[in-house]
């Protein structure tokens, strides 16, 4: 046999025992969570792009409080999604699950953090951003569901908007900084992109203009085709493409 012949085989064993292993250690994950809900999916993007995809799910229904469920309380306490264990190794906070799955796992699947201590920095900068994003987001979609009814002022949702429409034009910014086909933190699919993409998914699916954040638009269409997204992609947004119309004038 050629020693490139014997290296190529050495590469194919390699690679064989790593997904077994990937494979064997997934069995031992569970995740409960819920379609659509942006700290579930980090965490199945980051299972997805570390291969392993053999873990032990259930979806469940927030409709229904199924989040408030026995057994969701007995691995989080809080009786939120994403509950995930991994044997004794309990992590329920999304971001928090990431980092220990990419350092856990690190010679496994996709490499989602970059050498360079500059890209380090700016991965982290935009991951914890993204928190603000998320919770912005939120706070003027679900402002109806939040707040209640006697509580609900014009002023309140309308300084929300603002707020929303700042962060926006920020986004907008970064990604037109780095150029065309960049992730958040450079050229490299990294944790910023997993933490922070179903954010970005959500504008899109309640309805943000890809005209008016063209930035933002090229980045979502582009992600879209990635493997690990199309593979956890919400089962309720299969069922209804359609979404909502709620930042259609943002």
């Amino acid at each position: 046999m050629s020693l490139r012949n014997s290296a190529q085989l050495d590469c194919f064993t390699s690679s064989l025992s790593i997904n077994a292993h990937g494979g064997t250690m997934a069995q031992d994950m569970t995740l409960l969570w819920g379609s659509g809900s942006c700290p579930c999916w980090r965490v199945m993007i980051a299972l997805e792009e570390k291969g392993l995809q053999g873990y032990n799910q259930k979806l469940l229904s927030f409709d229904k409080k199924e989040h408030k469920s026995e057994e969701v309380l007995d691995i989080n306490p809080r009786g939120q999604l994403p509950s995930f264990k991994h044997g004794h190794v309990v992590v329920n906070e999304s971001y928090a699950a990431c980092f220990y799955l990419e350092s856990k796992f690190k010679v496994q699947g996709s490499k989602l953090t970059p050498d360079d201590p500059a890209d380090q920095a700016l991965m982290y900068q935009r991951m914890f951003e993204g928190t603000s994003f998320y919770d912005k987001l939120n706070a003027f979609i679900y402002y109806n569901w939040f707040v209640p009814e006697e509580e609900r002022h014009d002023s309140a949702l309308k300084r929300n908007r603002e707020v929303l429409v700042t962060e926006l034009k920020l986004w907008e910014g970064y990604l037109q900084k780095l150029g065309t086909n960049s992730h958040l933190a450079g050229p490299s699919f990294s944790l910023a992109d997993v933490t922070v993409f179903p954010t970005v998914a959500t504008l899109f699916r309640f309805g943000l203009s890809a005209e008016r954040y063209p930035n933002l638009g090229k980045y979502y269409a582009m992600l879209t085709e990635r493997p690990s997204i199309k593979a956890t992609w919400p089962p309720h947004w299969l069922e209804n493409p359609k979404g909502q119309n709620t930042l259609k004038d943002i």
